[in-house]
């Protein structure tokens, strides 16, 4: 059995927090055709990020993410409050974030691993390096890291 495969039951779920639509359909695109059986939850805002991992409102059927694909550039709340809340939340802190933004910036990249994100890399701006990124990713944490059990009961 692989460190981070915990059932070939059910899919390892992705939170993605992303407003571009683009990148959302080539994130999409990359996660179809790979070997470990995801399922992608789409959310594009900060204040929609915060309801669908407290399962509030619309989103309190929501599954809880084994991973979660942070845009930092995001309307109403950015990423950098998300990311906050996230690792200031016990409920929510064990679960891994991996910056995925446009910013190469230093001072975002520190201030990201300030907060506490696992991850932070500077999307591709060509459509292969995009995808071979997100499929690492996804590679890395599902089949390489080991990741703590989800409990789909509790927040």
């Amino acid at each position: 059995m692989r460190p981070g495969w915990r059932s070939a039951a059910r899919p390892m779920e992705i939170l993605l927090i992303e407003d571009n639509p683009g990148d959302v359909r080539l994130t999409r695109e990359a996660l179809r055709d790979t070997e470990v059986h995801t399922r992608l939850s789409v959310v594009a805002d900060g204040e929609a990020a915060l309801a669908f991992l407290r399962r509030e409102g619309p989103f309190a059927e929501a599954p809880r993410p084994d991973l979660i694909l942070l845009d930092l550039n995001l309307p109403k709340r950015d990423g950098r409050e998300v990311l906050a809340v996230i690792k200031g939340d016990p409920a929510l802190r064990a679960i891994p974030v991996v910056i995925l933004t446009t910013s190469s910036a230093q001072q975002d990249i520190v201030g990201s691993y300030d907060l506490h994100a696992n991850c932070y890399i500077t999307k591709p701006v060509d459509l292969e390096g995009f995808l071979a990124v997100v499929r690492s990713v996804e590679r890395f944490w599902f089949t390489v890291a080991s990741l703590p059990e989800r409990n789909d009961h509790g927040a």
